[in-house]
């Protein structure tokens, strides 16, 4: 067999050895959630762990947009903690925001308890709308965990 196509079937072995080795983690809460949408909180794949987006939102006859975010924040806390992580962890975030003008002080306000240096890289990106409809903003973190 040629070295390079032995070394294609090696190299295509190995991601799915990879990939059946993944580990997904939800939170008990959401678990109802992420069933009926079939996706997970988050997914571990050696040491990456990708967390699907969370929505900050407002609850009925909520105005105050800093306790939506004060929950989603405190939402991935929570997941990352399942999964074995901290905020310290974290090495990119993109966050998504319907109003990323008028949300930005806030969102930063609470942004700033979660997250410390070293800081990770952060994309914050203007939408038109996300599900649910009361989102104000998505925010979508990748974490490296030490190997168990």
């Amino acid at each position: 067999m040629p070295k390079l196509f032995a070394g294609l079937l090696l190299g295509i072995a190995s991601t799915i050895n990879a990939s059946a080795a993944a580990e997904t983690h939800t939170l008990p809460e959401d678990a109802a959630l992420y069933d009926e949408w079939g996706f997970s909180g988050a997914v571990r794949q050696g040491d990456t762990l990708y967390l699907s987006g969370v929505v900050a939102g407002l609850r009925d006859g909520e105005t105050d947009p800093e306790a939506a975010f004060e929950r989603a924040f405190a939402h991935i806390e929570r997941t990352l903690k399942l999964a074995g992580a901290s905020w310290s962890d974290v090495v990119e975030m993109t966050t998504f925001h319907t109003d990323i003008g008028a949300q930005m002080t806030v969102f930063r306000k609470v942004k700033d308890r979660y997250v410390h240096e070293p800081f990770p890289a952060w994309t914050a990106v203007g939408v038109t709308r996300l599900v649910p409809l009361n989102g104000l903003a998505e925010i979508k973190v990748v974490a490296r965990v030490k190997a168990r």
